[in-house]
């Protein structure tokens, strides 16, 4: 079983906890017992699970990303104009696979599951497929 989820985001960078959307479709589909591969449908966005108790942690990630890859970088040759976004992309990755367990992602105390936006604002859509 798989859905297209569609969100929109407001800022160039942002982390946008979606764990409750993909929870909630695991239920209303009775998927009690699996994995879900979670992906980014983009080049410029990805996924990744962290710390979803203290909003810091995202803005310390967002953070660092812009100090180890800059937006505006003299040396990239990119038209677009977005190498950094491609970067923080493949660093963070597209995707994510988590474990279902009794209908519930099993995921630590403290770990979300993350949109990741790098070249925003934008409409987006992430897939989640559960196997």
């Amino acid at each position: 079983m798989q859905k297209i989820f569609h969100l929109s985001t407001d800022a160039r960078d942002q982390m946008i906890d979606i764990t409750e959307e993909i929870q909630e479709w695991l239920q209303a589909n009775n998927i009690r017992d699996g994995v879900a591969v979670v992906s980014s449908l983009h080049t410029t966005a990805g996924i990744t699970v962290n710390e979803n108790a203290d909003p810091d942690v995202k803005t310390d990630m967002l953070m660092r990303f812009d100090e180890i890859y800059p937006w505006h970088h003299p040396d990239d040759q990119h038209a677009e104009g977005n190498t950094a976004a491609h970067l923080k992309t493949s660093t963070v990755g597209h995707a994510q696979t988590l474990i279902i367990q009794d209908g519930h992602l099993l995921l630590g105390t403290w770990q979300g599951v993350y949109f990741c936006e790098f070249d925003g604002p934008r409409q987006r859509k992430f897939a989640v497929k559960a196997i």
